[in-house]
């Protein structure tokens, strides 16, 4: 167990899945239209619901837990039963994992937070194996590439987020390892104002300029072959503290357990990553800074 574990509620949690997924299959019915399948289009068979699945998934991110299947046989089935009166075999709740994928795409949009006109970003990689045997590895050929990051080189993904002050999610990206970190950040940041600190792997002057025009400052710290810049004191103190993006990161691969190498199936894996970004959502206390009046001053600045 984790000392720093934060246990969700169950029964919060549970209200907020099912409230969003009768609103989300409500406006679906009235306002998505079928794509034309000539095939007859599979339907969700069992008796335990999708936001049950939603529910269980999430809960998984908070148990301390390292294994799902662990998790599922020790909590859910041996003490859920009376929250869950329609709980199925582990492997039969496995194949109705993916079913959720969807709903937990929604759901996430829901749980990100307020743009505050202070945003750190950030990368992190996710490992899909060893280094070792990523010769063999088939689940994830040939979606996952090699990537180099502080540490050295390894096999899978990179994630990419968008922090505000609060700590809060406020944008997302999934890429292959090999990504540059300046390609993803345009979309990420598309509806951010203000402020936006990190590091030498984000410096390009096109870059800095197209988010200049839409109103938001990339800062970081300059290159070697760089001329020095003047920087106002507010924006140095606020690039020392781009410091809570990593504790971000850490909390999301060993709390809520977002990263691991043990994935059979694509869907699955992206099943376990927005579950650990819900999870990580419901945290009462996140890394952030601790002046946030003074913060917030960089927002006005960027609009006016």
């Amino acid at each position: 167990m984790t000392s720093s574990l934060y246990r969700l509620d169950l029964t919060t949690l549970f209200c907020d899945v099912d409230d969003f997924w009768n609103e989300y299959e409500c406006y679906c019915d009235r306002h998505i239209k079928r794509l034309p399948y000539s095939g007859k289009a599979k339907q969700y068979r069992s008796k335990l619901s999708l936001s049950e699945v939603m529910t269980i998934v999430v809960a998984f991110h908070s148990s301390g837990y390292r294994t799902f299947k662990d998790f599922y046989i020790r909590q859910v089935l041996a003490d859920w039963q009376d929250d869950f009166p329609n709980l199925v075999s582990y492997n039969r709740f496995v194949e109705l994992m993916p079913w959720s994928l969807f709903g937990l795409v929604h759901f996430l949009k829901t749980r990100m937070g307020q743009m505050s006109g202070v945003s750190f970003v950030d990368s992190t990689p996710l490992e899909v194996c060893h280094p070792k045997r990523a010769h063999a590895h088939k689940t994830f050929k040939p979606l996952a590439l090699w990537g180099r990051c502080s540490v050295g080189w390894y096999f899978g993904f990179k994630l990419h987020i968008v922090i505000n002050d609060s700590g809060e999610l406020v944008g997302l990206a999934l890429t292959p390892a090999n990504t540059d970190d300046r390609k993803p950040i345009r979309e990420m940041t598309k509806d951010l104002l203000g402020k936006l600190f990190g590091d030498r792997g984000y410096v390009s002057q096109a870059l800095f300029e197209e988010l200049f025009e839409r109103g938001l400052t990339f800062i970081s710290k300059r290159k070697k072959n760089m001329k020095n810049t003047l920087v106002k004191l507010r924006d140095k103190i606020l690039l020392r503290k781009r410091a809570i993006i990593e504790s971000v990161n850490d909390q999301l691969k060993n709390i809520c357990q977002i990263e691991h190498s043990r994935h059979r199936s694509r869907f699955n894996f992206l099943v376990n990553l927005l579950a650990g970004l819900i999870a990580y959502s419901y945290h009462p206390k996140k890394p952030a800074l601790k002046q946030p009046n003074f913060d917030r001053l960089a927002l006005p600045e960027a609009i006016y």
